[in-house]
């Protein structure tokens, strides 16, 4: 039996995306025993998934600390992995690549010629997994939904139908958040009463949450975890947010939604828009104000 190794060290919405190119893997490597090697944030989240059997511990810590990197490379080389599908693709998993891992058949978007370079984040997965001989019947449609069904639904305690708000966004991307979020929640509260209005806070957004003067999906005070949050968004009527890991999953959850997007990217080339999420981009979050984003998407609310 081989032994196949997958690298996904983060972020969520990435994690979330390679759902389909873990697939492909898996179907196209149906006898072998596949490991991933992540952080300790997605660690629980992988140990659920379908498509890998067992996972390994990445502490990502700078490449100046020597034992982490002899300790890394100790575990994984005593392993003897056959083939290494990175998913990662950063300048760190080519310092593996190059210094670390004693694995010849590697699997790299990085050795996809430069003037593929500008396709989206889903095409380049399709186009390394192809070179390596595999049929991508999923890579370019992932489907999050394993997730949501690897926990009993979360129970919002309300029978009416919801729509779901991520507002807030990590302190080191400040940029990719849209400022007009309470005020677009007040005209959803006054045009449509028939719907409850949700935030899902993540670790440190729990008191922010609590000024916007709607529903809080806790779990226990706390944050929910991933298999919850998933849930709640599959169920949701619809999803509006900004452009963070929440968002790409209800992308990747088949979720109706928007996510609210500025010029730091664009949606085709992070693979966010699906046929029934969209997003709205503009070159200046702070001129797109909640009254026009209102008018973009009340139908969407209604229906």
């Amino acid at each position: 039996m081989s032994n196949i190794l997958i690298i996904k060290l983060g972020s969520l919405g990435d994690v979330v995306q390679i759902s389909g190119a873990l697939r492909d893997i898996r179907e196209h490597h149906k006898n072998e025993k596949i490991t991933i090697l992540t952080t300790s944030k997605y660690l629980n989240l992988f140990k659920n998934c379908p498509y890998v059997d067992d996972c390994l511990e990445d502490e990502r810590l700078p490449r100046y600390n020597i034992f982490y990197l002899l300790r890394l490379r100790k575990i994984v080389n005593s392993l003897n992995f056959n083939k290494v599908y990175d998913l990662q693709n950063s300048n760190r998993t080519s310092f593996y690549r190059k210094f670390l891992f004693n694995i010849k058949d590697w699997s790299s978007s990085k050795d996809i010629p430069d003037n593929k370079y500008n396709i989206s984040v889903l095409q380049r997965f399709d186009e390394q997994l192809r070179k390596s001989n595999i049929q991508t019947l999923y890579t370019l449609k992932p489907d999050f939904s394993w997730a949501a069904e690897k926990t009993n639904s979360y129970n919002l305690g309300t029978d009416k139908k919801y729509v779901l708000f991520f507002p807030f966004c990590s302190k080191d991307l400040i940029h990719k958040r849209w400022p007009y979020f309470p005020e677009l929640i007040n005209l959803i509260k006054k045009n449509h009463p028939q719907y409850a209005l949700v935030v899902a806070p993540g670790p440190g957004e729990i008191e922010e949450a609590k000024s916007l003067d709607i529903k809080i999906a806790l779990n226990n005070n706390l944050p929910l975890n991933f298999f919850e949050l998933a849930s709640l968004i599959k169920k949701s009527h619809l999803v509006i947010a900004n452009d963070t890991g929440p968002a790409h999953m209800a992308a990747h959850l088949g979720a109706r939604g928007f996510t609210l997007f500025g010029p730091h990217t664009t949606p085709e080339k992070v693979s966010i828009e699906r046929e029934k999420f969209i997003a709205l981009q503009t070159m200046d979050l702070k001129s797109l104000f909640a009254d026009r984003v209102y008018a973009l998407i009340k139908s969407s609310i209604a229906n």
